[in-house]
């Protein structure tokens, strides 16, 4: 399948996804002023940079928070003049240091966690071999 045909098929999907949801699951959705990307991916079964990338996809997903707009399904948009920007802000170095805690938690539970599907799998056949011994009377002493 060439990106013409697989920016059709999830151009179709986006399509078809917008036409089973109702004002209230829309509601739902709503993340910061605008409908969530990743949630969005998740349900039409593609990637949160097809939002960002399929021009199609672009410009009806601009044209859908519009009419939510409308609607008052999402919030109206704010305009902010460059006066009234917030100034930005220091980095602060505990919220660094917290991030690399945060990140080297994760993946030390994510190997944790992996260690254990095969520890739960070797357990499993480790007590089907007892059940077998048992059976036949040939458990060891």
């Amino acid at each position: 399948m060439n990106g013409q045909q697989r920016s059709e098929q999830n151009l179709a999907a986006f399509v078809s996804w917008v036409a089973g949801k109702t004002d209230p699951d829309f509601r739902e959705m709503v993340m910061r002023g605008q409908l969530s990307r990743q949630e969005i991916a998740r349900e039409c079964g593609f990637a949160k940079s097809v939002l960002l990338q399929n021009p199609r996809i672009k410009d009806a997903l601009r044209d859908l928070e519009e009419q939510l707009r409308l609607r008052k399904v999402l919030p109206p948009l704010v305009e902010t003049s460059p006066a009234e920007a917030p100034e930005p802000t220091t980095p602060n170095p505990r919220a660094s240091a917290d991030k690399a805690l945060m990140k080297r938690l994760e993946s030390e539970n994510a190997a944790l966690r992996a260690e254990l599907s095969l520890v739960r799998g070797d357990l499993e056949r480790f007590r089907l071999m007892d059940d077998v011994l048992c059976s036949t009377g040939r458990l060891p002493r």
